[in-house]
């Protein structure tokens, strides 16, 4: 049977193949290749007795994480609030560019309109060639988020307090999360065991994912400097258009991305976030990447 794995607690994996879920454990050919299943991967199920099986098979994923721990990602949804917290642009940046480095696309969605103005922060990234939705997270509609949601396979990520909970409840009452805190249906709580799992919402799949840390996340997610200008949608146009090659974009004659920059066609904010990753690309080995 085929089915794709929804939900990993310990070293059990669900794999729903449609009719019916089944709880497996891996092969121990995964472990001897260096290779572990993920929650979002298209898995091949012999069944055992008692209705319960192995994967024994993986299909190619399109892409992966490492934080959040998910296979095959449509689109990832990050939740960012005008206020309390404060956006910290340059963790953005950075989720953004891992983001367009494992070819998944992004959405941003500013929560808290009602208490500070969001256009500014919306103009940003609406600029930088991303779908941006700004809600009121205690009377707003989230239509256009479900529509967003509608089909894909979605990771849910934001800082702490940005209005998570707020928004799935919004969407889905049933969750019945508290804010502030985090759902059992959900998997996340203070003291209990980390579950990362897939749940089915408006006509898509949604992992929900704790705050996160930037540096955790660089930790993980590690970007070559030469393949960082990939990473930044607003620099495609001008890339190869330096007159130098092997143009950094950071301080160089002649760069097109800098131009570009002075005219006021790049924001400030987003060439600063893309200097201080190159920086630190540039202490990052090879093979530290491909390892």
């Amino acid at each position: 049977m085929t089915g794709r794995i929804i939900k990993q607690t310990g070293g059990f994996y669900y794999v729903d193949c449609g009719e019916q879920i089944i709880e497996c454990r891996a092969r121990g050919v995964f472990r001897k290749d260096g290779v572990t299943p993920l929650v979002g991967d298209i898995a091949d199920v012999d069944l055992t007795a008692g209705g319960k099986g192995f994967v024994t098979a993986l299909h190619e994923r399109k892409n992966s994480m490492v934080r959040p721990a998910v296979a095959n990602i449509d689109l990832l949804l990050m939740i960012i609030s005008i206020v309390d917290p404060s956006p910290n642009l340059q963790i953005i940046d950075k989720m953004l560019a891992i983001a367009e480095h494992k070819n998944i696309d992004a959405a941003i969605i500013v929560t808290k309109a009602d208490r500070a103005d969001t256009s500014e922060i919306c103009e940003l990234y609406r600029s930088a060639g991303y779908t941006v939705v700004s809600l009121n997270s205690l009377a707003d509609s989230p239509k256009e988020v479900e529509k967003l949601i509608d089909g894909k396979l979605c990771v849910l990520t934001g800082n702490t307090g940005a209005g998570k909970s707020t928004l799935l409840n919004a969407i889905d009452p049933a969750l019945s999360i508290k804010t502030g805190e985090t759902s059992q249906k959900l998997g996340r709580g203070r003291h209990t065991t980390r579950t990362t799992e897939l749940y089915p919402l408006c006509g898509g799949l949604i992992a929900d994912t704790p705050g996160f840390s930037a540096i955790e996340t660089m930790q993980m997610e590690l970007i070559k400097k030469d393949e960082l200008e990939l990473c930044y949608r607003e620099f495609e146009p001008y890339l190869g258009q330096c007159r130098f090659t092997g143009c950094s974009h950071t301080k160089e004659k002649g760069c097109a991305v800098l131009q570009a920059l002075d005219a006021g066609e790049i924001a400030v904010s987003r060439h600063r976030s893309y200097c201080d990753m190159y920086e630190e690309a540039k202490q990052i080995k090879d093979w530290e990447v491909d390892k």
